[in-house]
């Protein structure tokens, strides 16, 4: 039987995203896997794992905002702005208590942020990353992101613990950068943590360990990965339009829904717009839809 819903996963450090991921993949048995953001190696914390038809829900999931916890070391720089690189600056850390509530205050809400050169963005096909290790620097323009939360949880210096809450797109390597330079030194990450990603939260998460002893049963069906959206509920002959490709009248308001079909599972996502009329976004399989209750 194919196998489709999510898994919470709590990634270790020091393994990449993929490697957790495949070894999920291996656990369960699934012919498809994917997930929903990237976490470093040296990071830890939540990674949702999308198995068969769930994966087409990815970009969805991805547009969700994300939580970190992250602790800089105050007054030295590194190459890639965290632990695995080397020290290219030093810098004395005189920083008071209402320094870092004035600076974290200007840090809230929408900033520019220019993206670091050891990320995955791509310059005319090259991973800038790659560039990077090659001690080549180019231009990137900055980019428009969002930082929901900015709070202090240690200041214990040289060491600073945040919790930061921020919208896709964010690299908490160079907001970590960015906040020291505002406070008149320099930093780079030690940890980095992903405690929530939309509505789910690490708390909820298992870790490679235990997972191969509980089985399905940690498995989110594809129902449960979209409860937070309005529904959209679908009779035998609209689903069947539907599913077809074309869009349906008559539902009120607009944004994202999840479409459930005849039978009550997951048929896909479907855009809502102001004139009443519900597109199809993304279409699970009808095997899928078949099993959606047996998980």
């Amino acid at each position: 039987m194919t196998l489709d819903g999510a898994l919470l996963l709590d990634k270790p450090v020091g393994i990449s995203s993929n490697r957790a991921l495949q070894q999920a993949k291996q656990l369960f048995g699934a012919a498809k896997a994917g997930h929903a953001g990237t976490l470093d190696p040296l990071a830890s914390g939540l990674l949702i794992v999308l198995f068969g038809e769930a994966t087409k829900f990815a970009g969805y999931l991805l547009e969700d905002d994300k939580e970190y916890l992250a602790t800089l070391k105050l007054g030295e720089k590194t190459a890639t702005g965290d632990a695995e690189g080397e020290v290219i600056e030093r810098k004395a850390v005189q920083v008071s208590q209402p320094d870092l509530f004035r600076v974290l205050q200007s840090f809230r809400g929408e900033i520019e942020q220019v993206p670091p050169m050891h990320s995955a963005l791509k310059r005319s096909g090259v991973p800038l990353y790659a560039l990077a290790r090659k001690g080549e620097t180019v231009p990137r323009e900055a980019r428009r992101i969002r930082i929901a939360e900015l709070e202090k949880i240690e200041f214990n210096r040289p060491q600073l613990v945040l919790r930061v809450r921020c919208s896709k797109g964010t690299y908490v390597r160079t907001l970590a950068e960015d906040i020291a330079e505002a406070l008149g030194t320099c930093a780079h990450l030690t940890a980095l943590r992903r405690t929530a990603s939309g509505r789910w939260r690490v708390e909820d998460a298992v870790s490679l360990e235990t997972l191969a002893s509980r089985g399905r049963k940690e498995l989110l069906p594809l129902a449960a990965l979209l409860a937070d959206l309005p529904r959209a509920e679908l009779d035998a002959a609209q689903e069947a339009r539907f599913r077809n490709g074309q869009s349906l009248e008559s539902f009120p308001g607009e944004g994202v829904r999840a479409v459930y079909g005849a039978r009550g599972a997951v048929i896909g996502l479907g855009q809502a717009t102001p004139g009443g009329t519900l597109r199809p976004l993304r279409l699970v399989a009808q095997a899928a839809d078949k099993h959606q209750k047996t998980l």
